[in-house]
């Protein structure tokens, strides 16, 4: 009898999802099978599904993954580090793949940029293997993906993060180039911005400001790292601006990032830098996303702006190594906190988007 996994289909734009099954075939040589334990609800699967976002349908959502390898091709053997690889390792792999030449990744050093990269829950479900998104039983990882294998003394709480939102601000707390004695302000205090105070702090930041509109994380900020958090709802620019700025002595900050997704954010984050301060944005990730900015004052204040989308593999390798040691300072395991099975994930999506829970988990 030909072995089948279920799949919860998202067939188009805010409409419920569907739960079907697909054959599971044996992998080919530089694939791997694995038996999905946890995958979670990340902000760009809310808005791929409320069609803010463009995304294959019907499709499989989902690319916060983890789980065990159940079968692994013969080409594949050691995973990032160079570990081997078996049969009922728990791993976590990139969020994107890409097989084949690539002048940005071979020249560049920008792989993660490669044309012609697919991503994880970006797929059309009825294309062979079926099964490339995390909101199922199985996902296939395919040729060109970095493949990582857990510790078994991290929960799937903490694991499941790893290849999305932490990787991402590890690759955005590098690109701000935050220093020791730093003072940094971010703007969003989602999964992404809990993990951005708390890997500032690691590198060494004097003051951590967080802002958000959300009371459950603001006050969850708190444990992250966050020194002081503003509840942007009730304040105006002015007064938020000269709010930040005084936290900043003597003339600003020295890091701003940007992990909200609002494209006024910005004109905003960048008043509150000092002269010659950095400012990252890592939110942005919907088309049609302007602002307006004076470029005469990016130009008189020196200011550095920069935009990051998706990670290096190098990434994830220290998205891994930076919860590990960091763990015991900083509560990862309480930000997934509810769970869903595959048959609830409309409730899990609904209360995603409503700010209800902060990360969803689906366990199959």
């Amino acid at each position: 009898m030909t072995k089948t996994g279920r799949a919860v289909v998202y067939e188009s734009p805010n409409t419920p999802f569907v739960i079907r099954e697909y054959p599971v075939r044996d992998v080919h040589p530089g694939e791997v099978l694995v038996r999905i334990t946890m995958s979670t609800i990340c902000r760009s699967d809310i808005h791929s599904y409320q069609g803010r976002r463009p995304n294959p349908c019907p499709g499989i959502l989902g690319h916060e993954i983890i789980g065990i390898i159940e079968q692994i091709g013969e080409e594949i053997s050691n995973d990032l580090r160079g570990d081997p690889l078996s049969v009922g390792d728990r791993v976590t792999w990139t969020e994107f793949f890409h097989h084949g030449e690539s002048h940005y990744r071979d020249i560049h050093d920008m792989p993660q940029k490669s044309p012609g990269l697919r991503k994880y829950g970006h797929d059309l479900v009825e294309d062979d293997p079926h099964f490339l998104g995390g909101f199922a039983d199985y996902c296939y990882i395919l040729p060109g993906t970095g493949i990582l294998r857990l510790p078994d003394n991290l929960s799937d709480e903490e694991a499941t993060p790893l290849n999305c939102g932490v990787a991402t601000m590890i690759s955005v707390t590098e690109a701000a180039n935050i220093q020791l004695g730093d003072t940094v302000v971010v703007q969003g205090l989602g999964l992404l911005g809990l993990y951005g105070c708390a890997i500032a702090k690691a590198r060494g930041a004097r003051t951590v400001i967080g802002l958000d509109t959300v009371p459950a994380r603001l006050a969850m900020a708190g444990k992250f790292g966050a020194d002081t958090v503003f509840d942007i709802s009730s304040m105006d620019e002015e007064t938020l601006v000269k709010a930040v700025r005084a936290l900043c002595p003597p003339d600003g900050a020295d890091v701003g990032i940007e992990v909200c997704g609002v494209p006024d954010a910005v004109p905003t984050g960048i008043k509150m830098l000092r002269i010659g301060g950095r400012y990252v944005i890592g939110g942005l990730v919907n088309p049609d996303a302007n602002f307006t900015i004076d470029g005469n004052q990016i130009l008189k204040k020196w200011i550095t702006l920069k935009g990051i989308h998706n990670y290096h593999p190098r990434h994830l390798v220290q998205a891994l190594d930076f919860v590990m040691s960091s763990r015991d300072r900083f509560p990862f395991k309480e930000i997934v906190d509810s769970k869903f099975s595959l048959d609830q994930l409309d409730e899990a999506f609904a209360k995603a988007a409503d700010h209800t829970v902060l990360r969803a988990a689906i366990v199959p």
